[in-house]
């Protein structure tokens, strides 16, 4: 099993929208690094849900449950989305600034490569970030 960590602006697309949906196509996505981890993603991988621009938290759980298809929002074959379902809303928000004090996720790519919408984690930055979320 993989894990990522998908943003989204709650103005745009947020956590409260996807628990209404329960499912949704990540689309429109158009960063090549983002495509690549778009095309990594496995059915039942567990993302984070990270609300950017207005919050700056992690704000719940989903998982992967249709891998990369081509995106619907464009006709260039170039471009692809998934589908994610909401499985689990955090206790309490994980904001970025919490996150940055924590030496165990220096590297993760929502600290070091900001601009990033889809992004890897390892099993124990996820596991931290769940935790802290929990609490």
């Amino acid at each position: 099993m993989n894990y990522w960590l998908v943003k989204s602006d709650p103005e745009t697309y947020g956590w409260k929208e996807l628990v209404k949906d329960k499912k949704t196509e990540w689309t429109g996505v158009r960063n090549y690094a983002a495509r690549i981890h778009l095309k990594g993603m496995k059915k039942g991988d567990l993302v984070l849900f990270y609300h950017s621009n207005e919050g700056l938290a992690v704000v719940g759980i989903t998982k992967v449950k249709r891998e990369f298809f081509q995106d619907p929002t464009t006709n260039d074959e170039a471009w692809v989305a998934v589908e994610i379902e909401a499985l689990k809303e955090f206790k309490r928000p994980v904001t970025l600034t919490e996150m940055k004090t924590k030496t165990e996720l220096k590297n993760i790519g929502l600290i070091k490569i900001g601009r990033l919408s889809v992004m890897p984690l390892v099993k124990s930055e996820y596991d931290l970030i769940k935790l802290m979320g929990e609490k």
